[in-house]
C-alpha cells in the first residue's frame, strides 16, 4: 500500500459498498467512512481504512481498535456473514491487501495528521471536534469513535476520584459491626477467608467498590450484609440513615434481585434499625437515571445528580461504556458506588465490557500488605500469601472475588463444568473438550441433584427426536406451564383476584425451563427455533389451534412467552421483561355473554401481575427459545443449550459459561458436531479497550 494520500478514494469507498453488500461491515460503518472523507477532506486510504475498521469493531463490542491488533491478526476483523462464505473470503483477501506493507509506525503518524483525528496519543490536547480520538499507549496504540473515547474517561475519571477518597472507618465501631452481622465464627473459604466478611469490610473504606464472584457465591447476601453494615456505622455516629438506591440493568434482572434482597433482609437478625433502611424494590438503570423517551438523555446528570448516597448496581457485566458513564455522571461527589456482578459472564450487547475489565486482575487479588494487616485487624481474616502484591493498584484493594459457590460442589455437576469451562488453564491442564464430555458421563452414570445435574446429547438433525422429547417434557410436561395454562385455566365466571393467582403460578413455571441459544437467525438461531417449537406444539395438541386470536392468528396465541425488546414507560415495562400470552374470561358483549380474549401477563415488581393488550405491545419477540445475550439477569431451574452445526465466531467459552450458570438445578447441551464445542471452548471474547490499559499498573502510575 502506498505511504502517501491516495487519489483513490472514490475506488476504497466502491469496495466498501460490497462489503456491505457481502454483510461483512454495516451500512451505519460506511457511512460514517464517507462522512469523514466528504467532512474533513480527508484523502489517505490508511486513515479511511481505520475509520471504517473502528466502527466495524464498535459494532461488535469493541470499544475502539487496538491498531496493533489489526497489522497482526486481521483475520479477527469483519463480522461473520450470513450467507456466501466465498465471497466473505474475497473480502477479507481484500483487507489482507489493503493492509499490506502498512507498519504501525507509518500508520500511527498518518492518522496523527489527519484533520479527522485527534491525536491525545501524542499531544494529549484535545480540539474537542475532531470525530476520532488516536489514544491508549505508545506499545498499544488505539483509535476511538470521539464519543466512545469520553465515555471511556468519564468512567476512568468518575472511579478514580472515588479511589482516591478513602472513607475513615473507626476500626472498633467497623469490627464491631462486623461481628454483629456476621457471628464470631466466620464461613471460612478451601483458603481459610471468609470472603463475604473481607468484602464488607473493604467497602465500609471505599467510595466505589466491586463484588464478583460465579454463581451461588453469595453477592446477594453480602451485599445486604454490607448494606446493613453501612447503615450501622452511620447510625453509630449519630448520622441519618442512608439514602440506598438499587438497580439492575434490565426489568427482569431487577426484579429477581427485588425478590432476592427481600429474603436476604428478612434474614437479618438482630438488625431492625438497620433492617428498616434496606431498600427491597429495584429499580432498572434507565429508571433510576431517569430515561428520557426517545433520546439519549437522562433527567439525572452531573447538573442535577441523584439524591442516593449509596447506589448499588446488580448484574453489572451487562452495564455497556455509555451507561456505566452516564451512571457516574448522575451521581454527587460524595456518593458511593457498589458494582455486584459475575465477570467472567457475557459482556453487554452494546460496546464495551467494563466490568471484565475492571476485574481482570481479580482472581489473584494483588492485596498491598498494609491491606492485608488491616484486614486482619478489622476483620479477623488471614489473606492467603499469594494474594498478596506490594505493587496492587488503588483498583485492586476495591475488588473482592467471592470464591465459595454455596449452590453448587466444585466436583461435579453444574459447578464443575462451569469451572472447567471458565479456567484459564484446566487443571490439571486436558483437552477441554475431552474433560467436558468425561463430566457429563460422570454425571450420567451418578446424577446428583445437589450439585446441580448436567447432560450432554448430541442430535442427528434439528428435529431430532430427542429435542423433541426435551421441548415437550419441559413445555409441557407434570410442572410445564402450557399444561398448567391448559388444566388449570379458571372458570368463565372468575373475578381479576384469580385470574392474577393464575397467571402468577403460571409465570414461575415458565421460569423452570428455558432454551437458550447463541444465534438470533438461522436455523440453529432464536428465530428459527422459535417457529419450529410452534409448529411442533400445534402438531402435539400442546396449543390448541382454537386458542389463537382469529384477528392475530400469525402472532398471537394462548401461551406465547414474550420479551419486551425496548423501554416501554407508557406501559412501564422495560427491555428484558418477559410475559405469557393468556386467554381471559371476559364478560360485557352486547348480548351480555362472556367470552374469552387475550391479555398479556406481566410480573410486577411488587409480586403482582400486570396485563397489557397484545395490540399495545410493540416491540416484542416470542421466547420459546432465548439467546443467551438476552438470558442474563434470569435463572432458570432447568436450562437447555442447543449449539449450531457450524462454527461461528459468537461461540465462546464466556457464552458457555453464562448459558451453564442459567441453571439452578439442571443443565442440558444439545449439540451435533464435536468440531463446533471443540472450538467454543478453546475461544474467548477479547474486546479492545482503554479501561483494560489503565487496571494494570505501568509508568504513569494512575490508580486504576
Amino acid at each position: 500500500m502506498p505511504t502517501g494520500h491516495s487519489p483513490h478514494i472514490p475506488e476504497l469507498l466502491a469496495t466498501l459498498r460490497g462489503w456491505v453488500e457481502a454483510e461483512v461491515i454495516r451500512a451505519l460503518d460506511l457511512a460514517l467512512t464517507r462522512f469523514v472523507a466528504e467532512q474533513s477532506g480527508e484523502t489517505d486510504e490508511a486513515v479511511l481504512l481505520a475509520v471504517v475498521l473502528a466502527s466495524e469493531r464498535n459494532g461488535h463490542g469493541h470499544v475502539c481498535l487496538d491498531l496493533q491488533g489489526v497489522l497482526s491478526n486481521p483475520t479477527l476483523l469483519l463480522g461473520p456473514p450470513r450467507e456466501d462464505p466465498q465471497r466473505a473470503a474475497r473480502v477479507r483477501e481484500e483487507l489482507a491487501l489493503r493492509l499490506r506493507g502498512l507498519a504501525l509506525a507509518d500508520w500511527i503518524e498518518r492518522l496523527a495528521r489527519s484533520p479527522a483525528v485527534c491525536d491525545w496519543l501524542g499531544t494529549q490536547t484535545d480540539d474537542g471536534l475532531s470525530p476520532l480520538v488516536l489514544a491508549g499507549s505508545a506499545a498499544q496504540p488505539l483509535l476511538y469513535l470521539r464519543r466512545y473515547w469520553q465515555y471511556e474517561r468519564r468512567i476512568r475519571d468518575g472511579i478514580q476520584a472515588r479511589l482516591e477518597r478513602p472513607i475513615e472507618v473507626d476500626p472498633v465501631a467497623l469490627r464491631n459491626q462486623l461481628d454483629a452481622i456476621f457471628g464470631s465464627n466466620p464461613d471460612s473459604s478451601p483458603d481459610g477467608a471468609d470472603w463475604q466478611r473481607i468484602a464488607c469490610a473493604l467497602a465500609a473504606r471505599s467510595a466505589f467498590f466491586i463484588i464478583t464472584g460465579g454463581p451461588g457465591t453469595g453477592k446477594t447476601t453480602t451485599v445486604v450484609r454490607l448494606l446493613a453494615l453501612l447503615q450501622g456505622l452511620s447510625a453509630a455516629t449519630g448520622a441519618p440513615p442512608l439514602r440506598i438506591e438499587l438497580a439492575a440493568p434490565t426489568g427482569k434482572a431487577a426484579a429477581r434481585l427485588t425478590e432476592s434482597i427481600a429474603a436476604q433482609v428478612s434474614h437479618l437478625a438482630g438488625h431492625q434499625a438497620s433492617e428498616r433502611n434496606i431498600p427491597t424494590q429495584v429499580k432498572t438503570l434507565h429508571r433510576l437515571l431517569g430515561s428520557i423517551p426517545n433520546s439519549r438523555r437522562f433527567r439525572h446528570h452531573g447538573a442535577h445528580p441523584l439524591q442516593a448516597d449509596v447506589v448499588v448496581v446488580d448484574e453489572a457485566s451487562m452495564v455497556d461504556v455509555e451507561l456505566m458513564a452516564r451512571l457516574l455522571d448522575a451521581l454527587r461527589p460524595d456518593a458511593r458506588l457498589i458494582l455486584l456482578g459475575d465477570k467472567d459472564q457475557l459482556s453487554s450487547v452494546e460496546a464495551g465490557a467494563v466490568l471484565g475489565d475492571l476485574c481482570q486482575r481479580a482472581a489473584r487479588a494483588h492485596y498491598r500488605p498494609a491491606i492485608v494487616d488491616w484486614i486482619a485487624t478489622v476483620a479477623g481474616q488471614q489473606i492467603p500469601r499469594t494474594l498478596i502484591d506490594a505493587a496492587g493498584t488503588a483498583l485492586d484493594q476495591a475488588v473482592v472475588m467471592l470464591r465459595t459457590s454455596y449452590r453448587f460442589s466444585p466436583h461435579g455437576g453444574i459447578g464443575a463444568l462451569a469451572a472447567l469451562v471458565n479456567a484459564a488453564t484446566p487443571s490439571p491442564p486436558v483437552d477441554r473438550l475431552s474433560a467436558a464430555l468425561a463430566l457429563f458421563n460422570t454425571d450420567a452414570r451418578s446424577p446428583d441433584s445437589g450439585r446441580g445435574r448436567i447432560a450432554a446429547q448430541r442430535l442427528s438433525d434439528p428435529m431430532d427426536q430427542a429435542f423433541k422429547t426435551l421441548l415437550l417434557e419441559g413445555l409441557d410436561g407434570e410442572e410445564g406451564y402450557l399444561r398448567l395454562m391448559r388444566t388449570q385455566a379458571p372458570p368463565q365466571a372468575a373475578d381479576r383476584t384469580v385470574l392474577d393467582a393464575w397467571a402468577k403460578r403460571l409465570l414461575l413455571a415458565q421460569k423452570q425451563f428455558q432454551l437458550l441459544t447463541p444465534l438470533r437467525q438461522g436455523v440453529w438461531g432464536g428465530e428459527g427455533l422459535n417457529q419450529r417449537i410452534i409448529e411442533l406444539l400445534r402438531g402435539q395438541g400442546v396449543l390448541a389451534i382454537d386458542s389463537v386470536h382469529p384477528a392475530q392468528q400469525r402472532h398471537w396465541f394462548a401461551g406465547r412467552p414474550v420479551l419486551v425488546t425496548r423501554n416501554d414507560y407508557v406501559l412501564n415495562l422495560m427491555n428484558g421483561d418477559i410475559g405469557l400470552t393468556l386467554s381471559v374470561p371476559v364478560s360485557g358483549t352486547r348480548h351480555d355473554t362472556p367470552e374469552r380474549v387475550l391479555r398479556v401477563a406481566f410480573p410486577t415488581v411488587d409480586g403482582g401481575v400486570r396485563w397489557v393488550l397484545p395490540s399495545r405491545l410493540q416491540d416484542v419477540e416470542t421466547v420459546f427459545a432465548m439467546t443467551v445475550h438476552k438470558s442474563q439477569g434470569s435463572e432458570f431451574s432447568h436450562a437447555l443449550l442447543v449449539l449450531p452445526d457450524q462454527p461461528n465466531p459468537v461461540l465462546t467459552r464466556e457464552l458457555l459459561y453464562t448459558a451453564i450458570t442459567r441453571a439452578k438445578q439442571r443443565f442440558t447441551l444439545l449439540y451435533t458436531n464435536d468440531a463446533v464445542l471443540d472450538a467454543a471452548l478453546e475461544r474467548r471474547i477479547q474486546r479492545v479497550s482503554g479501561l483494560q490499559l489503565e487496571s494494570t499498573p505501568h509508568a504513569e502510575s494512575r490508580v486504576i
